[in-house]
């Protein structure tokens, strides 16, 4: 009885242990509310600790409720969404250019992506900055 019990604590780790599990399904591409996320007293390796490690992150992909949310599953939200209008910004040896593009694509801070010039329709390659700006610039 006494070894029975001694095996059941042993395998049930340390006492305190928390995950974070998803409270309801959350969707590839959605920033995690404080709603959709709730601390699970189990371990699971990978999964996140704290509440504080996943709200306002980024998921890549579905979890359903009751899964683990784990650490490589989330990345900080993106900063332009596909077909957002966005500031385009050209700064070259002092002379700078701003005007309105449209995002080809979804990006986070320092991504590269193709954006398109409205006045003109050119295609162009820019480097989204902290602000949402898309910079342009010659390298």
């Amino acid at each position: 009885m006494r070894a029975a019990l001694l095996a059941l604590l042993l395998a049930a780790g340390p006492a305190g242990a928390e995950i974070v599990v998803a409270a309801r399904t959350i969707r590839a591409q959605e920033v995690i509310a404080p709603e959709a996320v709730r601390l699970d007293p189990r371990r699971s390796e990978g999964a996140a600790e704290t509440l504080e490690a996943v709200i306002g992150r980024e998921s890549r992909v579905a979890i359903y409720p009751g899964q683990p949310v784990l650490k490589v599953q989330l990345t900080e939200p993106a900063l332009v969404e596909r077909n957002q209008l966005v500031d385009l910004v050209y700064d070259h040896a002092g002379l700078r250019i701003t005007t309105e593009g449209r995002a080809m694509s979804r990006g986070r801070e320092g991504d590269r992506i193709r954006v398109m010039n409205l006045s003109s329709r050119n295609l162009l390659f820019g480097t989204i900055g902290a602000d949402g700006r898309v910079d342009v610039s010659p390298e």
